[in-house]
C-alpha cells in the first residue's frame, strides 16, 4: 500500500505523464544520459554501460568523460547554480552531472559515503552515524510484517568478503535509505534551498537496479523496495516543505529503465542468451568473405577493420541477417541505415546507434530474453521492448500545474523542461521540447 505523501501526493498534486519512455537502449548509462542531456545515444554518445574501442581493442565503461553532450546539471552550475549528486557510484553521479562543478556523493568501497572535491566536516559524522555497518546481519522484513513473520532476506557479513555483503546492502532497503539519508544530511549541512540562488540536488536510486539485476522487475522483494522508495520521497517533501515550504521547490521524479522478469527456471537455458552463440553464427557466415567477427558486446556488432572499406554495407547486412537466424535474436539495426522493423521500432534503434560507438550493427533480443552471465540466474538491462522503456514522470512545484497527461511523452523532454522552469538554457544536444501543457 502505498503512502499518503509519496507517490500518490506527485500523482495528486503534480503533474503525472503516464506515457513516458525511453526510447532507446535501456542500459542504465543509456537512461542516466538521456535525463542528464535531453538527448538520446545517436547524439550523446553513451550507447551501453560498456561498449567496443575496435582502435583500442579493448572494452569502453560509460562515463562522464566519454559524454559527448553538456548536461542539465552543467548549465546548472555554469550559470552559478549549486549542484549535488548522491548515487550509489561516483561513474553514475559523475555520468549524470557531467561537470566538474557539482559535488558528488557515493558509497566508497566500505560501504561509506566519501565525496568529490573537499571533504566536509560533516561527513564522518554521519557514516558514523549512518554507515553500512548497522547493516550487517540485518534482516530484511516486509512494511508491516507481523512480529513472527520471517525475514525476506539477511544482509549476512563475512569479513573474509565484504563485498558479498556491499552487494547485499546495496540492492536493498537499507542501502536506498542511505542514500536518500545523505541527501537529507545534505540539504541539512549545506543549508541547499535557503539562499539566494536556485540549488539543484539530484538523487539517483541506484537499489531497485542492483536487486533487478538478480530478481528481475516481478520478484516481490522489488515491490518491497518500491514500497520503501515511496517513504523516502516522502520523507524527502516533508523535509523540504518544512524547510522552504510548499512553494519554494521543484521536485521531479523519472527513471532510466524499467525492468524484464526473470526468465522461467524450466526456460532459462532458452531464454538467456549466449553471446558466444550468437557471435560464432555470424563468424561463420562471414567465412566466405574474407572478413571477420571482431567482437561482440551486446548488443553490438563489431566487424574486423576490412569491413568498412568498399562493400561495407553487403557486409554488415550479411551478418545482421546471420544474426537473426539466432531462434535468440528478433531484429537489427546497420551503421547504413538497414533494418528488420520498418515502423516505430526502426525510431528506438536509430534512437540508440552512435555512428562512432555502436559498430556495424545493432541486435534485438526477443522479448523478455536477457544476457546469460553463467551464474544461472538474474536478469539484463538494455532492451528496446516496453517493459524497460515505460519509466514514471512526476513533476511538482510552483513552476507546474497538476494534471494526468496521457499523451506520449520521452524521456528526453526531461531536461528542457527543467531547463526551462531554472531559467536556464538547454543542454547542448538536447532534442527533446518543453513539456509547456505542464507549465503553470
Amino acid at each position: 500500500m502505498l503512502s499518503p505523501g509519496g507517490f500518490r501526493r506527485l500523482a495528486e498534486r503534480g503533474a503525472w505523464f503516464t506515457g513516458c519512455q525511453q526510447l532507446s537502449s535501456t542500459f542504465p548509462a543509456c537512461g542516466l544520459a538521456n535525463l542528464a542531456t535531453g538527448a538520446w545515444p545517436a547524439q550523446h554518445g553513451i550507447v551501453a554501460d560498456s561498449w567496443w574501442d575496435s582502435a583500442a581493442h579493448s572494452a569502453v565503461r560509460a562515463s562522464d568523460e566519454a559524454l559527448l553532450a553538456t548536461t542539465l546539471a552543467a548549465q546548472a552550475a555554469s550559470a552559478g547554480q549549486r549542484v549535488a549528486v548522491v548515487a550509489m557510484t561516483r561513474a553514475e553521479a559523475a555520468l549524470f552531472a557531467g561537470t566538474r562543478e557539482a559535488h558528488l556523493y557515493f558509497l566508497d568501497e566500505r560501504g561509506q559515503y566519501t565525496c568529490s572535491g573537499a571533504r566536509p566536516d560533516w561527513l564522518d559524522e554521519h557514516n558514523r552515524a549512518k554507515g553500512s555497518e548497522s547493516a550487517r546481519d540485518a534482516n530484511w522484513m516486509a512494511l508491516n510484517a507481523a512480529a513472527d513473520a520471517p525475514p525476506l532476506r539477511k544482509l549476512r557479513y563475512d569479513a573474509n568478503h565484504p563485498q558479498e555483503f556491499l552487494a547485499l546492502y546495496k540492492g536493498s532497503p537499507f542501502g536506498q535509505t542511505a542514500e536518500f539519508d545523505m541527501a537529507a544530511d545534505l540539504l541539512l549541512r549545506e543549508r541547499y534551498g535557503l539562499g539566494n540562488t536556485t540549488d539543484l540536488l539530484c538523487v539517483i536510486d541506484g537499489s531497485a537496479a542492483q536487486l533487478g539485476y538478480e530478481t528481475g522487475g516481478d520478484s516481490p522483494l522489488i515491490n518491497q523496495m518500491l514500497l520503501n522508495l515511496d517513504l523516502r520521497i516522502e520523507n524527502l517533501w516533508n523535509q523540504l516543505a518544512k524547510a522552504v515550504g510548499e512553494n519554494g521547490f521543484n521536485l521531479a521524479v523519472c527513471a532510466a529503465h524499467g525492468a524484464p522478469p526473470e526468465p522461467p527456471r524450466d526456460a532459462r537455458a532458452r531464454m538467456a542468451v549466449s553471446g558466444d552463440s550468437v557471435a560464432q553464427m555470424v563468424d561463420a557466415a562471414l567465412q566466405n568473405t574474407g572478413r571477420r567477427l571482431e567482437k561482440y558486446l551486446y548488443p553490438f556488432l563489431y566487424l574486423d577493420r576490412y569491413a568498412t572499406s568498399g562493400g561495407a554495407e553487403t557486409v554488415r547486412r550479411l551478418a545482421a541477417d546471420a544474426a537473426l537466424a539466432h531462434p535468440a535474436v528478433a531484429g537489427y539495426y546497420t551503421a547504413g541505415g538497414a533494418s528488420s522493423e520498418n515502423d516505430a521500432w526502426r525510431k528506438r534503434f536509430q534512437n540508440s546507434f552512435h555512428a562512432k560507438r555502436s559498430g556495424d550493427a545493432m541486435l534485438s533480443y526477443r522479448p523478455e530474453y536477457v544476457e546469460e552471465f553463467g551464474a544461472g540466474r538474474g536478469v539484463s538491462y538494455g532492451s528496446l521492448y516496453n517493459y524497460d522503456t515505460h519509466v514514471p514522470l512526476f513533476l511538482f512545484g510552483p513552476q507546474f500545474r497538476a494534471g494526468v497527461f496521457d499523451a506520449p511523452v520521452e524521456a528526453v523532454d526531461v531536461a528542457p523542461t527543467l531547463a526551462r522552469a531554472l531559467g536556464l538554457a538547454e543542454p547542448s544536444s538536447s532534442i527533446g521540447r518543453v513539456l509547456s501543457e505542464a507549465l503553470a
